[in-house]
């Protein structure tokens, strides 16, 4: 397949063709709003020719432009074109006209996780498990490309077909998401001891944000919330982490592996997706894989 050819997964696999023909806005017929955000708007639409369906992000560039974030886009746009993987949002390609750049992105059906977490008040300990496997999948990916999200938490997590997850957002984590968290402190909440001291992180920052997820899935609310940012500040150096009587065993071994200060001392991904809570918990469930032409 030409390398211009951005594989499109519907029904079958269809291909779209970034090299024939410049993509345009006529080329889709736009449904609901799917999410605002500072930079512009998210819409389900559908490519006429090829009837598939697709997340269109539309972008302000004067916007983007205010807040001096077009590299950050560029860079976006280069890491997630070469990210295929079941658990991340794929991005299929992009255009732009005079005022908007326009990003083809998958629909994922099932909304955002932060959403469904408001719903559901919390998981339970095989929906939470699930999450955790796919997602220390997908950053085991992602970390073997030199890429760190850096900015896990349930608003930058959308819900699939199936329920599986994908990581969305990688960093068009600037493109703030329609749901802001409703605490006072904001994803201060997610923020790892190195970042808030003002150390150099790496990789192990995602380490760190899984933690404060699984912990968030199964309770509700994230470990170190409190009322004010320095509290919360306080409470993340010092990994105050108290487990309610709900959580299990096995899920308090495993966030209180992922929630250590000493990046080094994390539990490192493999060992997220073997370990013994995960492995006795998570209903994990891979997209069947179609190798043949329709």
């Amino acid at each position: 397949m030409n390398p211009d050819t951005h594989t499109v997964t519907g029904p079958g696999r269809v291909p779209v063709r970034s090299n024939t023909k410049k993509l345009s806005l006529r080329d889709f017929d736009i449904g609901r709003p799917l999410g605002k955000g500072k930079f512009g708007n998210v819409y389900l639409a559908r490519e006429r020719k090829l009837k598939v369906i697709v997340a269109l992000k539309v972008l302000f560039k004067s916007q983007m432009e205010k807040e001096g974030v077009e590299h950050q886009l560029r860079r976006e746009i280069e890491i997630q074109s070469h990210l295929r993987h079941p658990n991340i949002l794929r991005f299929y390609n992009y255009f732009q006209d005079s005022t908007r750049v326009f990003l083809i992105l998958e629909f994922a059906p099932r909304g955002e996780m932060y959403k469904e977490l408001q719903r559901c008040g919390r998981f339970d300990d095989q929906r939470t498990a699930t999450y955790m496997e796919e997602l220390a999948d997908a950053l085991l990916y992602c970390h073997e490309k030199k890429v760190i999200h850096r900015d896990i938490k349930p608003e930058n997590l959308l819900l699939g077909f199936r329920g599986e997850l994908k990581i969305a957002d990688f960093g068009w984590s600037v493109h703030a998401p329609s749901l802001r968290r409703r605490t006072m402190c904001g994803t201060l909440d997610y923020l790892p001891p190195e970042m808030i001291e003002g150390h150099t992180h790496d990789e192990k920052v995602d380490l760190w944000c899984i933690g404060v997820l699984c912990y968030e899935c199964l309770v509700g609310n994230p470990p170190f919330e409190t009322a004010s940012h320095t509290e919360t500040y306080k409470r993340i150096t010092k990994v105050d982490l108290q487990f309610p009587k709900l959580v299990s065993d096995g899920a308090r071994d495993l966030i209180s592996k992922l929630l250590r200060h000493s990046p080094a001392m994390r539990l490192p991904l493999r060992s997220v997706m073997e370990h013994p809570w995960v492995k006795a918990n998570s209903r994990r469930v891979l997209p069947p894989v179609c190798n043949t032409h329709h």
